[in-house]
């Protein structure tokens, strides 16, 4: 029997899906833009005032999301905390059990295994607390980027720079993430993109063994052994600023390379800034912004305000031209989001729920990409 149930209250009308209490909505649905204007519902009650980011590692992008939230709730009149998991998945189960246990009113959280944090996060729902989580479910707000554009707005400008710069030629190393289901689209985008070029070569795809400097630097050594002169790099960030490591040392640096990643991470972007350097953009996820954006939620959360269900960090491409205005927006998110210009240049918000109609967060994959 199909079983068709409308929340009134998000607007979320599911055919053949199931919610079962406490799981939350578990079959992929498409969700409306968000209203704003939809009125508030009950406050929970017995919640500390308290907002704890639970992350993962201190790679420069999960720094940037710490110093928005912190800025959101220092702004609403919410304590903080960080709960640091050091890239220990059995740690980061512990610290949201905890933070279940002493009732903290909000968390958003980075998970380094999202399948066993999953019973743990669902024990933070069911007291009715605030749970963002940075892509995998389950969480009051999911954040996620629209990752299939987010790859290719990268490899569109590595295409437009091998046209226009190295002759329609260039060989290609792809520093890929595949294993990780949520981010594997980006790189389905960049093949797509530089399977139109007839004269480019994907060397090497490859994904380095830690998504860090380190994995990076160790990746393309061993890629330059087989193939000493590389044209064009593309991955994460801190994966192609190791590879540009061991290019530098290998003496294989030019200034006529394109090495571009994803995430805005500052050294990528200091790189970019200096000039005639083989870095030549980074596509920007703004996590400074999307922090600040997810600790108003949380605030308004604990006051009974209907929040987004959803929301997408949309991918800017970082060039020499465009840098200082990234800057100034990245320092001062608070700015960002109070003008509502310039904020939809940054996040789009889909669905609404509230305390009320808390039963109907998500616990699948969500993107807004998906069809």
């Amino acid at each position: 029997m199909k079983l068709r149930l409308c929340a009134v209250a998000s607007l979320v009308c599911l055919s053949g899906a199931s919610l079962a209490a406490g799981e939350g909505l578990t079959v992929p649905v498409k969700l409306p833009a968000y209203d704003a204007a939809r009125a508030s519902c009950r406050a929970p009650t017995g919640l500390q005032k308290k907002l704890v980011f639970v992350q993962d590692n201190r790679r420069e992008f999960m720094q940037g999301a710490g110093r928005g939230l912190e800025a959101a709730a220092r702004a609403r009149g919410l304590a903080y905390d960080v709960a640091f998991a050091n890239n220990d998945a059995a740690l980061m189960i512990k610290q949201v059990d905890g933070i279940a246990t002493d009732r903290t009113g909000a968390i958003v959280v980075a998970p380094i295994d999202p399948p066993s944090l999953a019973p743990a996060l669902k024990k933070v729902l069911g007291a009715g607390a605030y749970v963002g989580a940075v892509v995998p479910p389950p969480a009051t707000t999911v954040l996620n980027a629209p990752q299939y554009l987010t790859g290719k707005v990268l490899a569109d400008a590595a295409a437009s720079y091998i046209n226009t710069r190295l002759g329609g030629k260039a060989k290609v190393v792809l520093l890929t993430h595949d294993s990780l289901q949520f981010l594997a689209p980006r790189f389905t985008a960049m093949r797509d993109t530089l399977r139109t070029l007839p004269g480019v070569t994907i060397v090497a795809d490859i994904s380095p063994a830690t998504v860090d400097k380190e994995g990076g630097h160790r990746t393309m050594k061993t890629i330059l052994l087989a193939q000493p002169n590389i044209d064009v790099v593309l991955g994460a960030d801190t994966v192609v600023l190791g590879a540009l490591a061991a290019l530098r040392e290998a003496g294989k640096a030019r200034a006529d390379q394109f090495l571009g990643g994803i995430d805005g991470e500052q050294e990528a972007v200091a790189e970019i800034k200096k000039g005639g350097s083989p870095y030549k953009a980074s596509i920007s996820l703004a996590s400074s912004i999307f922090g600040y954006a997810m600790g108003q939620q949380a605030a308004d959360w604990l006051e009974g305000k209907s929040i987004p269900q959803a929301m997408d960090i949309l991918p800017k491409a970082l060039t020499s031209s465009n840098i200082a205005d990234y800057e100034r927006d990245t320092a001062n998110p608070g700015a960002v989001y109070a003008d509502p210009a310039r904020r939809a240049a940054y996040l789009k918000m889909y669905g609404n729920i509230c305390f009320d109609t808390r039963d109907n967060y998500i616990n699948f994959p969500w993107s807004s990409e998906t069809k």
